[in-house]
């Protein structure tokens, strides 16, 4: 409006602080929705490798991550599928988790060319946010792999270190997408 004045000084400061804040969050955003380091947070974020791959056997291999977020208390998985599990569906995903965890897998860490990584079947969310130089982390033993993803870590070093997986609840995240919130006893 006209005789309006405007600090401009004060309105620089602000948005760089705006952006700042924005470029952090993106930072994060690829982070697999891991929010801190403590040994819970590890614990549920090499859970949420093992809930991917189950329910990858379970349901199909149609089924994709599109999302996690984990915190101290629980962890949050959302993944494509078009309709709500069945009980009996979330009791087997939740049976097969809990029989990894329970056979004690090596979780294991290499870095490989990204290329290398996908045609060596590894998983992965945003393919173009990765460099070409890529961490992919296998859970499994010699004579199989039962996941293999694309990731910054971190991780358990065994299976056995996670305890009890409980799904608590499955809901509808949006249209085709299902989240399953579980905790580790």
């Amino acid at each position: 409006e006209a005789g309006l004045k405007v600090d401009t000084t004060e309105f620089d400061k602000l948005f760089k602080e705006h952006q700042e804040k924005s470029r952090m969050g993106s930072e994060q955003k690829f982070k697999g929705g891991l929010a801190g380091t403590g040994e819970q947070e590890v614990r549920y974020h090499t859970a949420t490798h093992l809930l991917n791959a189950a329910l990858k056997v379970i349901l199909g291999k149609d089924v994709h991550q599109k999302g996690s977020n984990i915190t101290p208390e629980r962890m949050r998985f959302d993944f494509s599928c078009d309709h709500k599990l069945t009980d009996e569906e979330k009791k087997k995903v939740e049976d097969l988790v809990n029989e990894w965890i329970s056979r004690g897998l090596d979780v294991k860490c290499e870095e490989m060319k990204k290329d290398d990584a996908i045609k060596s079947g590894a998983e992965c969310m945003f393919i173009e946010k990765y460099p070409d130089i890529v961490t992919v982390y296998s859970i499994g033993n010699d004579k199989e792999t039962v996941s293999k993803e694309l990731c910054g870590g971190p991780h358990v070093k065994n299976t056995s270190e996670l305890g009890y997986f409980k799904i608590k609840k499955e809901e509808a995240s949006s249209a085709g997408v299902r989240r399953i919130k579980a905790i580790l006893e």
